[in-house]
């Protein structure tokens, strides 16, 4: 079978309550524009630069204007090259990866020197290397930390991998691979790469289609699809396609493209996914064992170049998306928003866009789509990664496409004035 490249040359680029506790001390902050609204308003061109004088002399962070909250961006620690993951460690402190290889430690608000963590090789370039960080629910217990990285292959060809090690206070230890995915290539696009444990234990691991698109329809192989597996890399035994001849245990659905964002409903316990699309077509899943979902068979994007992708938006057997963006923008790491610092939000899906350099704040109503408010559309970040801070605040990742070491973790919190 022929194989069909899916990548362009800009993934999912657009056509053209209580007092919250302490929050992570910052370890400096930028001014930058001020905004209102998510557009700007018709300030006249005085008032405006009186406002933007008036912020860099009384050193205030950027103030935005959101629909129901006013929030500001503070920096946290910045000099990072491309950021692509972080999580919270018990007290606060953050861990973070870089993508050409590094594990980077948070703490006290200072961003460390020095990584943390002595890895196994990264296949570094293109949209791979060093990727997500996750730890494990019993954290506390087990200490173990999970990485998924680009894995390097004597024959130049590459694929996602997810080593496990453990966190002694200071550094990462003993890290050993446990995956290793059926998904080879010598392109350098799509790995995808976002993990989350569920509640029973369960690792899951979202994985791209590596440019083949048409290979995301065949379960021969692990390409376009999101894996089930213990958390040590073992198979378990109820994944949907135990026990076939013409599919690879590990597979829970497929059909995907490129999954960089996966969260746990804080309250139900479900998987939601999202992914790239090409030129527009980026969606929003809710995962579900077994289903199939469709790329590129349907799709609401086209390709890069404009031509036609395909035919079809629906197809018997396959899934609907939750929602889907055309534009594109470009979606990548999301978190389910749980704290008291801004109570309208609280429950929102938060979901980081690249090409669209925002925080995608998604309302549902169960299963369902209600309605999205674009916060950050005038900070003019690409946003890589958003969390829940423990304090009660938002986090998020900001990178540079270019690979200039000029991403950031920043930080939102509301406005004294709100």
């Amino acid at each position: 079978m022929a194989l069909h490249s899916s990548h362009g040359a800009h993934d999912g680029r657009p056509g053209r309550g209580p007092a919250p506790r302490r929050p992570v001390r910052s370890a400096r902050s930028a001014p930058a524009p001020v905004s209102r609204g998510l557009r700007w308003t018709a300030l006249g061109l005085g008032a405006l630069v009186g406002l933007l004088a008036a912020g860099t002399l009384l050193g205030q962070e950027p103030v935005f204007h959101g629909e129901d909250h006013a929030y500001r961006v503070v920096t946290v620690a910045d000099g990072l090259q491309n950021p692509w993951g972080m999580q919270f460690l018990p007290g606060g402190d953050i861990l973070l990866t870089e993508r050409p290889g590094r594990v980077r430690l948070i703490r006290d608000g200072a961003l460390l020197p020095d990584p943390v963590a002595d890895l196994p090789e990264i296949g570094a370039g293109g949209q791979g290397g060093l990727l997500d960080i996750l730890l494990h629910p019993e954290f506390g217990t087990n200490r173990f930390v999970y990485l998924s990285y680009a894995k390097l292959r004597a024959d130049g060809e590459r694929t996602t991998a997810v080593a496990r090690g453990s966190w002694d206070g200071n550094r990462i230890t003993g890290i050993r691979e446990i995956f290793a995915a059926e998904a080879w290539s010598d392109r350098g696009a799509h790995f995808g790469g976002r993990m989350v444990i569920d509640a029973d234990g369960y690792l899951f691991l979202a994985l791209g289609d590596r440019g083949y698109m048409d290979e995301s329809q065949n379960l021969r192989n692990h390409i376009g699809t999101i894996l089930r597996l213990h958390d040590d890399g073992r198979v378990p035994s109820d994944n949907p396609f135990v026990g076939r001849e013409d599919a690879l245990p590990e597979i829970w659905t497929y059909g995907n493209r490129n999954g960089q964002g996966m969260a746990i409903h804080p309250e139900t316990g479900e998987i939601w996914q999202n992914e790239h699309g090409p030129r527009g077509g980026d969606e929003i899943n809710l995962v579900r064992p077994g289903l199939n979902y469709g790329w590129p068979v349907i799709s609401y994007g086209i390709n890069y170049d404009g031509s036609v992708l395909t035919e079809h938006t629906h197809m018997e057997g396959m899934e609907q998306p939750v929602h889907h963006w055309t534009p594109s923008i470009a979606t990548s790491g999301k978190a389910f928003y749980t704290g008291d610092a801004f109570p309208a939000w609280r429950g929102s899906m938060l979901v980081g866009g690249l090409a669209g350099t925002q925080i995608a704040r998604v309302t549902l109503n169960g299963h369902s789509y209600v309605g999205e408010e674009t916060l950050l559309s005038d900070y003019g970040e690409r946003i890589r990664d958003v969390r829940d801070g423990p304090d009660g605040f938002i986090y998020a990742l900001t990178e540079n496409r270019a690979g200039e070491p000029v991403g950031k973790v920043i930080r939102l919190e509301p406005a004294a004035h709100d």
